[in-house]
């Protein structure tokens, strides 16, 4: 009977188990390593839109003549403020709901007396009754700590994103003749250098575009939410054009908050269903006709590895692990697309394939 060679076998065995505790590990050093990682990821992606955003600079005419560092210096200071507004926004808003929580406590009755006499219930429930079986545990004043402590965390890290923003663009132009003079072998040093180029490329031109979209839907929301006299229409439409960076879910599910809060404000079913119908109707338009014109190919992803991958991020990180989901998941692919043993992986991940070149 002859010997079936098995020679093969331990050494693949040996490199699964491997592969194994290399993704355990390494979900295990996201986990504990998220108060680094996280403002460190943001800033980098911060970087591209910035980036994009100073070469914008160097096309229209009377800013040219500036040097690349001083339209650098000009799209951060930018962003620093528009970060800052924000910020303010946030804490501004917070401070109105709760000022404004006596009217919707009123409309929330007389929702509850509209609907007893719709189903024809006599005894009518009354505000105490339902703070009661609901929420009446709850203390206000440590909802309002949590939330003001929730900003403060928040403003620390957009603080680090911003500085690591700035050195991130002090230093990219010199990175080319570190990653030269760090590896003795010129060609992979090519092939790293193509690697990022392309990384660059690609991701740069996709939040680009991706952060005009969302600034686009972010006033179109802007202009309904403010024609319908519903509260907070500028920090409803910041939420909304956030959230539209989570592919899918995130634009619609920052619809239902605005949605939700005009049933409490108004008190009529029908304008609340006016007012979902016309962000949702901005939401297809710009999603399924705008962006696939504008987006294109930039991010070659399946859209199951997209569902994957913000399903992975989110478990990890949270709402900013959904944010950062599909541009640190395009890294990935182009990385594992650049040698061959992981190529395969990057083939599998990506949406269009050309058979004949395998070009992804």
């Amino acid at each position: 009977m002859p010997d079936v060679p098995v020679s093969g076998y331990p050494s693949q065995l040996v490199f699964l188990v491997n592969a194994a505790l290399l993704v355990v590990l390494t979900g295990f050093l996201l986990i504990i390593g998220k108060p680094v990682l996280l403002p460190i990821l943001a800033a980098v992606i911060a970087v591209y839109v910035l980036t994009s955003a100073s070469e914008a600079l160097g096309r229209v005419p009377l800013l040219r003549r500036l040097s690349p560092a001083l339209r650098r210096l000009l799209v951060l200071l930018a962003f620093t403020l528009v970060v800052l507004i924000l910020l303010g926004v946030v804490v501004d808003t917070i401070s109105r709901i709760l000022r404004e929580a006596p009217t919707y406590q009123a409309n929330i009755e007389r929702i509850v007396a509209q609907g007893a006499d719709m189903f024809g219930v006599d005894e009518r429930p009354d505000w105490k009754t339902i703070r009661d079986a609901t929420f009446g545990r709850l203390s206000v004043q440590s909802l309002i700590n949590t939330a003001l402590l929730n900003i403060t965390g928040i403003g620390a890290s957009v603080f680090l994103v911003i500085v690591y923003s700035a050195f991130l663009l002090s230093e990219r132009a010199g990175f080319a003749g570190k990653l030269s003079a760090a590896m003795h072998d010129p060609e992979g040093a090519a092939r790293t250098e193509a690697m990022i180029s392309d990384i660059n490329d690609r991701i740069g031109d996709y939040l680009a575009i991706k952060t005009m979209i969302n600034v686009i839907l972010g006033a179109v929301s802007f202009v309904i939410l403010w024609a319908l006299d519903v509260d907070f229409p500028l920090f409803w439409a910041l939420v909304i054009g956030l959230l539209n960076y989570i592919p899918y879910f995130g634009s619609l599910v920052a619809v239902a908050f605005p949605v939700g809060l005009s049933i409490v404000q108004f008190g009529d079913l029908w304008w609340t269903l006016l007012l979902g119908i016309l962000l949702t109707v901005a939401q297809m338009f710009i999603g399924n006709v705008v962006e696939p014109r504008l987006i294109g190919r930039r991010v070659n992803l399946s859209p199951f590895v997209v569902l994957v991958s913000l399903a992975v991020w989110s478990s990890l990180w949270g709402l900013a692990g959904a944010l950062l989901a599909v541009p640190l998941t395009s890294m990935l692919t182009i990385v594992f697309s650049a040698f061959g043993p992981t190529r395969p992986i990057a083939i599998l991940m990506a949406d269009r394939v050309d058979l004949g070149t395998r070009h992804l």
